[in-house]
């Protein structure tokens, strides 16, 4: 079901930003010349697409990895090198509670969390229209922090680079603010080891949907 939703939640997204497609630019000539920085606050849904192959000893062992959702705030740092290219800098951290289940049973792996900062190149469409859909893509570097291991457990998680697509629109209020939406789908894996013994490659590929503000300086 949670995939279903989210399926559904980005299919929406981009059909908002495809509307775009098909607007005049109908804003007036800008009075002023704005900066090329813009930032943006969101509050994001962040919802993994867990799996994970375990084993001991080099031995497969049947099992799978569940993570759970968050909702987070996030800021994002943008420059426009041109009316229609950007680079987004994009920041939040994220706490997790995974889980080794279908096991005889399941473990908990206590808690940890996760600072994935993203860069993504972005293409903006309508820079100057009523509605601005832009898409974009990136690699991100998640660091994994903080962690609250259980008692007597030992967890390692290795830091690792992934991917980043990127979809959203931009609607703006006046010349500076701006509402935005915007849908994010990161690629990572990271490999686990606990106690030492049980190892686990983990793809956590989350899918990032938030809602928020810019401002354009």
């Amino acid at each position: 079901m949670l995939k279903n939703a989210k399926a559904g939640l980005s299919a929406a997204a981009i059909i908002v930003a495809g509307l775009g497609f098909g607007l005049a630019d109908v804003s007036p000539a800008q009075a002023e010349e704005l900066s090329p920085w813009m930032i943006r606050g969101r509050v994001v849904l962040v919802a993994p697409e867990e799996s994970g192959d375990l084993s001991v000893a080099g031995g497969a062992i049947p099992g799978d990895v569940s993570i759970d959702t968050s909702v987070i705030p996030e800021l994002d740092i943008t420059y426009f090198f041109t009316k229609n290219i950007a680079a987004e800098l994009i920041l939040g951290t994220t706490k997790h509670n995974p889980k080794a289940v279908n096991l005889p049973g399941s473990l908990d792996l206590g808690d940890v969390w996760l600072l994935p900062p993203t860069l993504t190149l972005q293409y903006h469409f309508m820079p100057e229209g009523k509605i601005r859909p832009y898409i974009g893509a990136g690699v991100n570097y998640t660091i994994f922090y903080g962690k609250d291991e259980p008692t007597g457990m030992t967890v390692e998680y290795d830091n690792n680079f992934g991917w980043a697509l990127q979809a959203g629109v931009d609607i703006p209020i006046n010349d500076h603010w701006s509402m935005n939406v915007d849908v994010k789908q990161v690629f990572l894996s990271t490999d686990v080891t606990v106690n030492g013994a049980i190892k686990a490659d983990v793809d956590i590929n989350p899918t990032l949907v938030g809602i928020g503000v810019g401002y354009r300086f």
